[in-house]
């Protein structure tokens, strides 16, 4: 659905002026010249440093897949860095036929300089912007790129790997899968330790053991096998409230739109039986904030707490169902 409202003249001062700011968005950071981010290196070697970095431990494929990158330019990347000693492969522990990046002490050394020159960069730009209008930019901004992510992935769609699909209800394996997913993702993020795996795996197998059961679902998107992203329902018919869990998508799946899907999915399942859905979350986790909010949860509460065996603050998120679904009109 085009969700634009307003006149054809409106829509296309619109595009022209957001092709005019995407523009001078690339010369002022810098992409126009040879090297980028006060370093040596082209454009596209300074975003691999900083998703390897980011993400140690991706294999070529996911970084391929995030910087919309086919298999050759990819392998041309990887290589021209691991010649100039800035990235290392190392065999997979899991796979010893597929290896897995990381920066070496040089790399690391150069994603440092990297870093210091961008925040100095957006530093002094946010300085001439009031702090209002700072927070009002970066969620804009987020959207922004959040609509080109699922416009690219729209396009792009029929180069989705064979064996890929999204699964209802329990998988063998799953619940392993899904456990590592959160315990790899939150350890190398926000240091959670063995309580926070324990948790999500003991809860998690409780609720697939009771499956199937009315109100209750469980979606994952599998590649031969292997989970790689997921998300549950866990529904109340007596209170009319289903709680959101266990959302969680692979890091080389980041901006395929497989996370959207499965909300998506979710939210069409709750819709038909329950009136309110609420999840939990803490401060810090912006990307999934915007596509909570997106799908029209609101934060309803925020309050430090340590459910998950690390001092962060927590917040709950809530939506309400649509008044068209509560008319009974779709």
């Amino acid at each position: 659905m085009d969700l634009n409202d307003a006149s054809s003249h409106s829509r296309e001062t619109t595009i022209l002026e957001l092709r005019e700011f995407s523009r001078k968005l690339v010369r002022e950071l810098g992409f126009m010249r040879p090297t980028l981010a006060d370093s040596d290196l082209a454009p596209s070697a300074v975003h691999a440093i900083l998703e390897i970095g980011t993400r140690p431990g991706m294999n070529a494929k996911a970084l391929g897949h995030i910087l919309r990158l086919d298999k050759s330019n990819t392998s041309r990347q990887v290589g021209k860095l691991e010649n100039s000693g800035l990235v290392e492969r190392r065999t997979a522990s899991e796979d010893a036929r597929s290896s897995n990046l990381y920066l070496t002490s040089e790399g690391q050394k150069i994603r440092k300089k990297i870093d210091r020159y961008a925040s100095n960069q957006v530093s002094g730009a946010l300085s001439r912007i009031t702090p209002s209008d700072q927070q009002e930019l970066v969620r804009t901004l987020a959207l922004y790129a959040d609509a080109l992510a699922q416009n690219n992935m729209v396009d792009t769609d029929t180069d989705s790997p064979a064996g890929m699909s999204i699964l209802e209800a329990y998988q063998p394996g799953c619940i392993g899968d899904i456990a590592g997913l959160h315990a790899r993702f939150y350890s190398a993020h926000w240091h959670f330790g063995a309580f926070f795996e324990q948790k999500v795996a003991t809860e998690l197998a409780s609720f697939a053991g009771s499956l199937p059961a009315d109100g209750k679902a469980l979606w994952t998107y599998s590649d031969n096998g292997r989970t790689l992203a997921s998300i549950a329902i866990d529904g109340d018919h007596e209170t009319g409230i289903a709680h959101l869990r266990w959302f969680i998508v692979d890091d080389s799946l980041r901006g395929s739109g497989i996370g959207r899907q499965l909300m998506a999915q979710a939210i069409q399942y709750v819709d038909q039986q329950f009136g309110e859905t609420y999840l939990w979350t803490f401060k810090g986790l912006d990307a999934a904030r915007h596509l909570y909010e997106s799908f029209g949860f609101q934060l309803t509460n925020e309050e430090p707490g340590q459910q998950w065996g690390t001092s962060v603050t927590e917040q709950r998120f809530s939506r309400k169902l649509p008044r068209s679904y509560a008319n009974g009109v779709e």
